[in-house]
């Protein structure tokens, strides 16, 4: 298996054939990944993250943190697990000064996380997201923020527009830290995994 960095006509191919969200995120370093045949795979993408804020649970400041925002992959490689292992050494080569990556499982589309469970990330806990439905269309919060300049239900409301409140299931949030010195807050941090039967309240 073999990994190397890619374009966006790469990166917009992968996200939009073989990952269910079928958008394209906000990307800062992405990976091609080939099979033992050579055969192209997918990709996997990591980027600034969700919010200016991200970092500050665990003291670090933008550039110290970075999200895995997709892994846009065909099931052509022969393991899941093996090419998130390459990428996350490729990071920290490729990007020295990140200190730690974030990434979230979607319980919504059945995820809990199984593949950073099993390559040894820290499960921190779930989140509540919200999503809004903008004149019949649903949009993620963040996406109405870059377009509206808020992300308030009320404000956009006012701005003319249909506006109701998605309620979605819950996020579980995962941490992988690259420095050494944020191993003990990590597992200060950490939770039991979450399992198929977990109930959440």
């Amino acid at each position: 298996m073999r990994l190397e960095k890619a374009s966006y006509k790469a990166i917009k191919y992968a996200c939009l054939k073989f990952h269910y969200a079928k958008a394209i995120p906000n990307v800062g370093l992405a990976y091609n990944v080939f099979n033992n045949e050579e055969e192209w795979c997918g990709v996997i993408c990591f980027g600034i993250g969700a919010t200016n804020n991200i970092g500050k649970p665990y003291k670090l400041s933008q550039g110290q943190i970075i999200e895995l925002v997709r892994m846009a992959l065909n099931g052509k490689q022969e393991s899941t697990t093996k090419a998130m292992s390459i990428a996350i050494r490729l990071v920290k080569k490729d990007a020295p000064n990140v200190k730690m990556i974030v990434s979230y499982a979607d319980s919504e589309q059945g995820h809990l996380g199984v593949i950073y469970q099993a390559t040894n990330w820290y499960y921190t806990g779930f989140s509540i997201d919200t999503n809004l439905i903008v004149n019949g269309k649903r949009e993620h919060r963040r996406t109405l923020g870059s377009r509206f300049g808020t992300c308030s239900a009320e404000a956009i409301r006012k701005k003319g527009y249909k506006v109701e409140i998605l309620k979605t299931k819950p996020k579980y949030k995962y941490i992988y830290p690259l420095s050494k010195k944020l191993i003990p807050l990590c597992k200060e941090l950490s939770k039991p995994y979450p399992k198929k039967n977990a109930q959440e309240v």
